[in-house]
């Protein structure tokens, strides 16, 4: 349909039902208002939500496909969500699974080859870890940045509830573990990457964001459900050089598919590497879930980030299941090694380069 993207939602009805049931929903995320009271031509045929299609997934659930104009979203971040899910995420009976990109998004500007080139690393899966926890001092979270920095990792970043507080501010924090990460280099020869985890307002973005460049950074961690996905998309634009890694906190409050979210939403604002929960960790993501939001991420251009609970001993397995195109995130396991954590780390970043991945 000309000038139109497609919206996907996963809907409870009973077979009578459905068709009235998507009827609604197409009226509910365009013009939300009854369709004999819309006396306008041009809004009843370009405007109007259309049904392009159901399917019966069996169980009582039905896969709605609904064809909304791509003109109501204007290139907008946030109300591209509201007209996606805005109003229909208030009903229970409505998931979000599916959305086909309108046009005016730019998506990654760095995505896997620009992590891939910061890293200096080609033909195997990236590192990460974070530093934490929470209620340290910036020169001790400084300590174990350069831990992790002489273990040999990609990517060290922040935690992602490291925001701006009295006992870490952001403008002590960043330089003081920038500047460990550039000492480490001094003694190892090879730079790891400082991801300071970015918070707050989009006036406070932009300030963690100058002074992560004054530091000689390139990549930040952002939180879009936090920010809100407007605000990450106007930072992208004003920092097309700060390659952006986004958190998935809060990304299990709404109805919406992590698939989608994590893996084509995140990536759709700028997103250039997206972390999410890791299956048989912590946080109860199937393999299947886990293997769609690693194989959208890389539809778009994004590289996944896999983490929650990971540990050490299962690397050969996660590199098995994810390949190369990915980055391990391993924190609070390698920082249980406590004075061996630069050993440990090193033993992390001499497993995944030394593992023997499948051809694609």
């Amino acid at each position: 349909m000309n000038g139109r993207f497609i919206v996907t939602y996963l809907v409870r009805s009973d077979a009578g039902s459905i068709a009235a049931r998507a009827r609604a929903i197409a009226v509910e995320q365009s013009v939300e208002m009854p369709l004999d009271a819309v006396t306008d031509a041009d809004v009843q045929a370009n405007i109007v939500g259309q049904v392009d299609g159901i399917a019966d997934c069996g169980g009582g659930r039905f896969a709605v496909r609904i064809a909304l104009a791509a003109e109501t979203v204007g290139g907008d971040a946030a109300q591209l969500l509201n007209m996606a899910f805005g109003n229909s995420s208030l009903q229970s009976d409505v998931t979000l699974v599916g959305l086909e990109s309108p046009p005016g998004f730019a998506g990654p500007r760095h995505g896997i080859a620009g992590l891939r080139a910061r890293a200096g690393a080609q033909g195997r899966a990236l590192t990460c870890a974070a530093i934490k926890p929470q209620g340290l001092a910036p020169e001790r979270l400084a300590e174990l940045m350069a831990r992790f920095a002489r273990g040999g990792l990609d990517f060290v970043k922040d935690d992602h509830g490291l925001a701006d507080q009295a006992y870490s501010p952001f403008a002590a924090r960043v330089p003081a573990c920038a500047a460990a990460a550039r000492q480490a280099t001094t003694e190892t020869g090879r730079l790891t990457r400082y991801v300071p985890s970015l918070s707050g307002s989009l006036d406070r973005l932009r300030s963690q964001g100058r002074i992560a460049r004054a530091e000689g950074l390139d990549t930040v961690m952002v939180a879009p459900m936090l920010a809100g996905f407007a605000t990450i998309q106007a930072f992208a634009r004003e920092f097309p050089d700060l390659a952006l890694i986004a958190h998935p906190s809060l990304g299990g409050a709404a109805r919406i598919a992590p698939e989608l979210l994590v893996g084509q939403l995140f990536p759709l604002i700028g997103a250039d590497a997206v972390i999410f929960p890791n299956y048989g960790g912590r946080f109860g993501y199937s393999e299947t879930t886990c293997r769609r939001i690693a194989e959208g991420a890389r539809g778009a251009g994004t590289l996944p980030v896999p983490a929650g609970g990971m540990t050490l001993a299962r690397v050969p397995e996660l590199l098995d299941f994810y390949g190369a195109e990915t980055m391990l995130l391993i924190g609070g396991n390698l920082l249980q090694a406590g004075d061996r954590l630069t050993e440990q780390a090193a033993s992390f970043a001499k497993c995944v380069a030394t593992h023997t991945y499948e051809a694609p």
